[in-house]
């Protein structure tokens, strides 16, 4: 589903339109939706494709928006600051975020 975006907004309501409706949060071990009240390991999704955006006033307010499919049957949307899941999610989460050269 490679597109290509001009903004983070454009891609969240075009993506939303195409049913990736759930947005997620960055958890210790995971994901989470607290619209839900629900979450799940790294092991329970699957990224779909994931699209980087630069800041246009500040090339360092990078973020990447990741298209998660949940074993559960959930699509949406994950955005996350370009490079801060380093912090205290798993190891097993920061690889299934990792983006391929």
């Amino acid at each position: 589903m490679k597109n290509t975006y001009s903004s983070l907004s454009k891609a969240i309501e075009d993506l939303k339109d195409k049913g990736y409706d759930t947005d997620f949060n960055l958890v210790d071990e995971g994901i989470e939706s607290k619209h839900l009240k629900k979450t799940w390991n790294a092991g329970q999704i699957e990224v779909e494709d994931a699209f980087r955006f630069e800041g246009m006033t500040n090339p360092g307010d990078n973020s990447v928006l990741y298209l998660i499919n949940t074993h559960s049957g959930e699509k949406g949307l994950l955005v996350d600051a370009y490079g801060a899941y380093s912090g205290q999610i798993s190891q097993e989460m920061i690889q299934k975020l990792k983006i391929e050269h």
